[in-house]
């Protein structure tokens, strides 16, 4: 092949390759440039919609880019979501975290009452004045929330573990409702004859909407556990989450995050440290062939 005939080809080569090169470009530009993705379950106790659309305002002021949240009705779909790389960021349970911690890192812990720790409550109706604990209720309907939540499933289980049952043989029956609120409702309706909750779900129940949990007594109140945190995947590059942190950690600093805060009846965020939820993976180890199924990836 001649000189010029190489040369010829390289100029055809390189004029095929530019197109291609470019498109790349604008596909990482395009990346860059995506909306944050934050998954969320149904875990808002306000008029959901606008309290989302309220808080997307201000993570998209804060952090200078389009925020989508991303809803679905339990965690098992989030938590596919975030190890699929479809979402960035998600308000998941300490369970699922601690489970995937290897591809999920800390973005932020509410802080409740003073501190970022919840507790699981144990629910029956007010007429029901025997029981003290789960294990006073054998042969009962009962409700959990969701079979990725720490106080809506892995405490009762684990209690009903210590107690030497399971639930399948110590219920007469149970059902899980995917939200802590339709719990409430389940016991409240005589569906379930007890339930596990969010004990920050319920004492917001009771002080926003407290017909919601008329009739109906806490029974029996866990010991405190790391609060359901703010996760990101770790595969999510650090320019997209830092600014997520940056804004979830200054809420209480501005009249517009104050007024989030309330709505979400927590005093703010903390940075979290990892060893908060020590005590939830207790429990996964204290609860032999209870780790949850692999994502279906």
């Amino acid at each position: 092949m001649t000189l010029r005939a190489r040369n010829r080809r390289r100029l055809i080569g390189a004029s095929l390759l530019a197109p291609l090169a470019a498109s790349g470009r604008a596909e990482n530009a395009a990346r860059d440039d995506a909306p944050l993705r934050f998954g969320t379950t149904a875990v808002f106790l306000d008029d959901q919609m606008a309290l989302l659309a309220a808080w997307q305002r201000y993570l998209e002021r804060e952090t200078g880019r389009t925020v989508q949240f991303v809803q679905r009705g339990n965690y098992r779909e989030i938590v596919d979501l975030l190890l699929g790389d479809r979402i960035d960021a998600a308000w998941l349970c300490g369970y699922p975290y601690v489970a995937y911690e290897s591809r999920l890192a800390l973005v932020a812990v509410p802080v409740y009452q003073g501190a970022p720790l919840y507790r699981s409550y144990l629910i029956v109706p007010d007429k029901d004045a025997r029981t003290q604990r789960i294990a006073d209720l054998r042969g009962a309907v009962f409700a959990f929330s969701d079979a990725l939540s720490n106080s809506g499933y892995l405490v009762p289980k684990v209690e009903l573990v210590r107690a030497g049952a399971t639930p399948e043989a110590f219920f007469r029956r149970t059902f899980f409702t995917y939200a802590h609120r339709k719990v409430v409702e389940a016991v409240r309706v005589g569906l379930a004859d007890g339930g596990a909750v969010d004990g920050y779900v319920w004492d917001t129940l009771q002080a926003q909407q407290p017909l919601a949990t008329s009739g109906l007594r806490v029974a029996w109140r866990s010991p405190a556990y790391g609060f359901p945190p703010i996760v990101a995947r770790r595969s999510a590059p650090d320019a997209r989450i830092s600014p997520l942190v940056r804004a979830l950690l200054a809420m209480p600093a501005s009249d517009e995050g104050r007024k989030l805060l309330e709505r979400l009846n927590i005093e703010g965020f903390a940075a979290g440290d990892s060893a908060l939820f020590d005590s939830i993976r207790d429990l996964v180890r204290e609860s032999a062939g209870m780790d949850p199924p692999r994502s279906r990836r």
